[in-house]
């Protein structure tokens, strides 16, 4: 029997050395990563190496070793590739547009990956024996990450220690023009958008409010009840898309959706635009701005400007630029545990998030608890199709979340300690303690900003 078991063994490890053998034999991955041939040499670097180390994960391009013809490797290994092109798809990004800047959440996901060394994961180095990033390799694509990070994202005068940091100071105001500002500030307020006279903009987006309306869901002209909360108009200059499931491309794109939507003013422009006309005053400061007079195009672009403006510098950004008693020390505290624990890999940017589409539950089931599931839960499914797009949701902002509340898309919870520990544990896997948590939400609150000088929530 014991000679019996040691056979077993030995046929056992060599099978087992057989796969990473084999793996040597076929050579690095060729994808369209390492493929690539940026301008920039550094670049360059990068993407070949994301190539050879992630891109049988990152990308949709694996050669499938003959191992994965056994049917349990290959439901793992096709899991794995599927969760990695969840987590960053290099191909659709960097390979795509090899010369175009990175994007600042696949930047700040990959330093995080990089610097905690989580990334290969073991099963796959046990299988790949030349896919270990070495401290060269490791410099190379910080370094690389930091020059596109400066280059593209940095905000003028934030304090040296915070350069490289994935979240950057707001800048106080924005070069606009002030004559459409003020057009798009009356239009914003201006009730007669919507069909019987009763809603504005500025219903669902009360500027006294948070930029929201401060209910799970907005209702509309009739009494009608939206299935999905109403998101903070404040900051959208920063925003990459608009809605939750990112249907509008652009802030005139979105100022077009509420004024058809049945639910919400629903009008049109058809409608609308004659009872502005009546207005005398409004239609001459209108047509000395826009020559050309009212039109969706017009209307849409004075309310976006308007929605540019509204920026909400906060204590954070003083912090940021140098003033570190800007913040508490249990403020500065929680933004650090927000880095640590990965949040701020998701929430990046000048408006901590608005820059891309996460699955809402990555590590737990969100919706199980919840009930049952409703077409706003379908996220970004309801635009693409894509199934892998299901529940997967544009990343809220977080600046002034403490007065932003209900939560979430939902509206389920307006308990900002609630929601921290919900997402740590949904998105990270993490169990917050409640030291922890105090700290993040004493963080959170520090996000809250003034407009034009006034204090917010006061």
């Amino acid at each position: 029997m014991k000679k019996y078991g040691m056979t077993v063994v030995i046929v056992l490890a060599i099978v087992a050395l057989l796969f990473p053998l084999y793996n040597q034999f076929r050579g690095p991955p060729v994808n369209s990563l390492t493929k690539a041939k940026p301008t920039d040499p550094l670049r360059a670097k990068a993407l070949a190496l994301l190539g050879s180390k992630c891109g049988d994960c990152h990308t949709a391009e694996a050669a499938l070793p003959v191992y994965a013809l056994l049917p349990v490797v290959s439901k793992l290994i096709k899991g794995d590739i599927a969760e990695g092109l969840r987590a960053m798809d290099y191909q659709t990004t960097l390979a795509a547009a090899p010369d175009q800047a990175a994007g600042e959440v696949l930047l700040a996901k990959t330093e995080k990956e990089i610097v905690s060394g989580d990334m290969p994961p073991l099963p796959y180095l046990a299988l790949h024996w030349d896919a270990r990033l070495s401290t060269a390799n490791k410099s190379t694509l910080l370094d690389w990450i930091h020059a596109e990070h400066a280059k593209n994202y940095v905000t003028a005068g934030v304090a040296a220690q915070f350069v490289n940091d994935p979240v950057q100071p707001l800048p106080a105001q924005l070069e606009l023009d002030a004559r459409k500002v003020a057009l798009g500030n009356k239009l914003f307020h201006d009730k007669r958008l919507s069909k019987d006279n009763t809603l504005a903009c500025a219903s669902c987006h009360d500027l006294a409010k948070g930029g929201t309306d401060q209910a799970q869901y907005s209702t509309g002209v009739d009494k009608k009840v939206g299935g999905i909360n109403s998101p903070t108009v404040y900051n959208t200059a920063f925003q990459s898309v608009m809605f939750w499931d990112g249907r509008a491309p652009t802030l005139e794109a979105q100022a077009d959706g509420p004024v058809n939507n049945p639910m919400e003013m629903a009008s049109n422009w058809k409608e609308a635009i004659p009872k502005l006309q009546q207005d005398a005053e409004l239609t001459a400061a209108f047509n000395a701005v826009y020559p050309q007079g009212y039109s969706k195009e017009t209307i849409t672009e004075a309310i976006a400007t308007f929605e540019r403006s509204l920026l909400t510098p906060a204590r954070f950004d003083q912090y940021l630029r140098g003033k570190p008693d800007a913040l508490t020390a249990d403020e500065q505290r929680g933004y650090a545990l927000f880095k640590e624990h990965g949040c701020a890999c998701c929430h990046v940017g000048k408006i901590l998030g608005g820059q891309s589409f996460e699955l809402l539950g990555r590590e737990a089931d969100y919706f199980a608890a919840r009930g049952k599931l409703t077409p706003a839960d379908d996220g970004r499914f309801s635009v693409t199709k894509n199934e892998a797009d299901r529940h997967k949701f544009k990343v809220p902002t977080l600046r002034n979340i403490a007065i932003t509340f209900p939560y979430l898309h939902d509206g389920t919870t307006s308990d900002l300690a609630q929601v921290v520990q919900l997402m740590g544990k949904v998105q990270n896997g993490d169990t917050l303690n409640t030291a922890d948590t105090a700290s993040m939400v004493a963080f959170l609150n520090s996000l809250t900003g003034s407009l034009d000088g006034k204090p917010l929530g006061k």
